[in-house]
């Protein structure tokens, strides 16, 4: 059985089960984004850290490194939040068919609202790429992030977000708890 768009119907309830999936981690997203305070996201709960670091002109510069470090650095919220900005934007401009934005070019907004908003403007962006997707799309291979590997199709993608957004939303949540019981 086909759908309106000649792809295959499971294709279709494919998609529906990622939105929902996406829907589900994003409710448990927003529970943290409604509850965090600005001075959370530079809160440092370990060390070595990965952060964020204000520069002359106003704007922030994540810590970075090609090859993870070992011990991995524990990253602020300001960080984890660069981060999903990083990946999914990546995700999205891929999503949409637009030249994807290099690391260096992801701006952060700053700590509190502004990044809260961000966060929740590529939810918006992300959500109009997958309105766009037909059953046929989904079987696409996914450039992003596997480069083109024909065994990760885009509904690979979307699946790969929904699960990187899980992870980094919960590791937000502990850190934004660890703040709050260790300054409290």
């Amino acid at each position: 059985m086909a759908t309106a768009d000649g792809g295959p119907a499971q294709s279709h309830d494919e998609l529906a089960l990622l939105r929902w999936q996406f829907d589900l981690t994003w409710a448990l997203f927003e529970y943290h984004l409604e509850r965090l305070e600005p001075d959370d996201f530079l809160w440092e709960a370990a060390r070595p850290s990965w952060t964020l670091h204000p520069t002359p002109d106003g704007g922030w510069v994540p810590d970075f490194a090609e090859t993870e470090p070992d011990p991995v650095p524990v990253p602020t919220i300001a960080w984890l939040s660069w981060h999903i900005g990083w990946w999914w934007g990546m995700a999205a401009d891929h999503a949409h068919g637009r030249s994807p934005r290099d690391r260096a070019d992801i701006d952060w907004p700053g700590a509190g609202a502004p990044a809260v908003a961000w966060l929740r403007a590529l939810r918006t962006d992300w959500l109009e790429a997958l309105d766009t997707l037909t059953a046929t799309d989904l079987t696409t291979v996914a450039p992003f992030p596997w480069a083109n590997d024909p065994a990760h199709t885009t509904a690979h993608m979307i699946a790969w977000v929904n699960a990187e957004l899980m992870k980094n939303a919960a590791e937000i949540g502990q850190l934004r708890l660890q703040r709050a019981v260790s300054v409290g």
